[in-house]
């Protein structure tokens, strides 16, 4: 433990990695563009400059914190230094900020409010470069980048792919994909976690809510609503609500009002994901071929799976993601011509993942020739739609998801954390149920955001040894391990995002610490307070098997991994 002064206050601190922590802890926000505590330190942008007692200034993100120091954080040599450097970025950085897709949440924007930069001294001289938009799930606006370099630290940092990078030097650098390629021409896993640690609009989500507009218009057109278990944690903190507190009813009303015809709850499709995947398991474990198990709900981590490792896609399991289920159940259900009344059914997926744009294009998310899910939107193209139709969210009153997709189990709504589908299948392993059993599964180390997480569960005498993965650097060693055979597992999960799907690339930006534990504690908290705890107990998931679903199953719930 150690002591300084900041602004003339006594300020302790203990194993804070940089002075700009114990200055944000100390309850002073400096301002930060290139800074995130996710990602290794770069210390391009300077806003975070401070002053100590000898008139030095230096970058407080990348420097040590010492015992006696004494730090300056808003002289008027820094505010000059500050609202300077701000000037400079806007000089060269396209104005179009009525216009702009991350208007009102652009950090730039912000600081610019903040520091009163009113005017700018300095002609942009920067060339003009073309928007990428051959992704489904990202755009890139190579004139709205600052060179902060969060989006090359995050993707090479937490996702090991390295599909962006810096090119040039001087006043023509830029950050680009090698050789300046589109970026659906790289290995770019569609995570869309640039755009998450990216602090202006120089990558965006590519939004998709003008083509449900134009579905919800057409009265001969049955536009169907599935919402991810992990959409209801994020939504309600924009509209200052509880951080992390589950508003899936509120959501449904807003979707109703709308003009949606029917919303369903992606939980439901989650149980149908554990029973079918369990049964994979446990085939696979009897004839002990084909493992480990690898999880195939996070489109991300698919894609990387057959695009960089393909000696392992006979281990992927073979079941859809709940997204892809729910849609091939639903359009299954309405080509009934008693549920179809004469309309033809849109499907539209709410999502925290822009991955999940990707997945839905797929060939292999097609079935009978007819595309499962036509439209994916993400929580925050939810709340654009929910702000543009003028609805006061925090005031609507909860309204109950359709039947008869519209029911999860507490393991459906887990599936949203890291863990989750892990903690799910060994629910569904276990005999019976009851308190003890449930208590012994959530301590068994499946819970906790860590990166990588292993775990050992005894099923009728044999022991299952498991490994909980996000983030795909991480995913990459435990793939290592497996390969170079220092490491065995029967079953593993992976999710591409660090922390699962509640920090998905979809959803909104600006979480800090408190947000990421309030949206994990809120699905924990939303199981809880669900009666049903496993899938296999699901009165509407046995229904359907008996129903819609016989001799269909491999048909609706599976798909068969290519490459492509």
């Amino acid at each position: 433990m150690g002591t300084m002064t900041i602004d003339g206050r006594k300020v302790e601190f203990t194993d804070e990695k940089n002075i700009l922590t114990v200055i944000r802890n100390a309850g002073i926000n400096i301002p930060t563009l290139c800074y995130h505590s996710e990602i290794s330190t770069f210390g391009a942008c300077r806003l975070c400059t401070v002053e100590d007692d000898r008139g030095k200034t230096f970058a407080s993100c990348s420097e040590q914190p010492r015992d006696g120091m004494v730090i300056y954080t808003n002289t008027g040599r820094l505010r000059k230094y500050r609202k300077l450097i701000v000037e400079l970025l806007l000089a060269a950085h396209c104005r179009d900020c009525t216009t702009c897709i991350k208007s009102g949440e652009c950090v730039l924007q912000e600081l610019a409010h903040r520091l009163g930069v009113r005017n700018i001294r300095f002609e942009n001289t920067r060339e003009q470069h073309e928007l990428d938009f051959s992704s489904p799930s990202i755009v890139r606006d190579p004139n709205k980048c600052i060179l902060c370099g969060n989006c090359v630290r995050a993707c090479e940092e937490i996702q090991g792919i390295g599909a962006l990078g810096f090119a040039f030097r001087g006043t023509e650098a830029m950050v680009m994909p090698a050789f300046n390629k589109k970026i659906a021409e790289t290995q770019c896993v569609n995570c869309g976690q640039c755009r998450v640690f990216c602090p202006t609009g120089a990558i965006s989500i590519h939004t998709n809510s003008d083509k449900v507009w134009k579905a919800l218009a057409d009265p001969e057109i049955r536009v169907v609503a599935q919402i991810a278990p992990a959409v209801r944690v994020a939504v309600g903190d924009h509209y200052g609500l509880q951080k992390g507190r589950s508003v899936m009813g509120k959501i449904v009303n807003a979707l109703h009002k709308m003009g949606f015809d029917e919303v369903y709850d992606t939980t439901f499709s989650a149980d149908l994901t554990i029973m079918e995947e369990s049964a994979e398991f446990l085939d696979r474990i009897e004839k002990g071929e084909k493992l480990p198990l690898l999880t195939s709900c996070c489109p991300a981590w698919v894609k990387f799976i057959t695009d960089q490792y393909q000696e392992f896609i006979p281990n992927l399991s073979t079941c859809r993601s709940p997204q892809g289920m729910m849609s091939a159940v639903i359009k299954e259900y309405f080509r009934d011509p008693e549920h179809a009344a004469g309309k033809k059914t849109i499907m539209v997926s709410v999502m925290p993942c822009t991955a999940k744009k990707a997945e839905a294009v797929r060939p292999n998310s097609y079935t009978h020739g007819e595309k499962d899910t036509d439209i994916v939107i993400t929580t925050t193209e939810l709340i654009r739609m929910i702000d543009n139709f003028g609805l006061d969210f925090a005031t609507l009153d909860p309204e109950a998801c359709d039947m008869p997709f519209g029911f999860g189990s507490g393991g459906g709504v887990i599936f949203g954390v890291t863990g989750g589908v892990t903690e799910a299948v060994l629910r569904r392993l276990q005999q019976g149920h009851n308190r003890v059993d449930m208590e012994s599964i959530k301590k068994s180390g499946v819970r906790g955001d860590d990166g990588i997480k292993v775990l050992t569960y005894n099923y009728n005498g044999r022991e299952i040894k498991a490994a909980v993965v996000n983030g795909l650097a991480n995913a990459d060693k435990v793939l290592q391990q497996i390969k170079n055979h220092e490491a065995e597992y029967d079953f593993v999960e992976v999710m591409a995002c660090r922390r699962g799907c509640i920090m998905g690339g979809g959803q909104p930006v600006n979480a800090g610490p408190r947000t990421r534990k309030a949206r994990m504690k809120g699905l924990y908290d939303t199981d809880v307070n669900t009666q049903i705890k496993k899938s296999n107990e699901n009165p509407m998931i046995l229904s359907l098997y008996d129903t819609l679903l016989k001799g269909k199953e491999h048909e609706l719930l599976h798909r068969n991994f290519s490459g492509k």
